[in-house]
């Protein structure tokens, strides 16, 4: 019987990650060494580094541009920076598709960066 409240713990741990609010909005990718620029969107800021720096280390990222400069310079150039979270408030999910790409084309400008994600 000691084992039954673990399991409720680990599924009411599990149901409360599954339903979190998960911070989304406009990131910037840096690399200090050639100080190139990418800016994009994502709906899920927090895990959006882990998954970028996942492909450059295994020289897979789909921007050719990025990952020769992580092949070049290495992980220690490179930086990853919330550039602007956005709220979707009662926007239907549409509506926060179009003003994650506004905003992505408005800090794109702003830093004269190109996508990383679409390259």
């Amino acid at each position: 019987m000691s084992g039954a409240p673990d399991k409720a713990r680990k599924k009411e741990i599990a149901q409360a990650w599954s339903e979190r609010k998960r911070s989304q909005g406009v990131f910037a990718v840096r690399c200090a060494a050639s100080g190139e620029v990418w800016v994009d969107a994502s709906r899920n800021l927090d895990s959006q580094k882990n998954s970028i720096w996942f492909s450059l280390r295994m020289g897979s990222h789909r921007n050719k541009a990025a990952q020769a400069a992580w092949n070049a310079h290495g992980e220690a150039a490179f930086s990853y920076d919330i550039v602007e979270e956005v709220s979707d408030g009662a926007l239907t999910p549409m509506g926060v598709r179009d003003l994650l790409k506004t905003r992505e084309r408005h800090w794109r400008e702003q830093l004269g960066a190109a996508s990383l994600l679409l390259a």
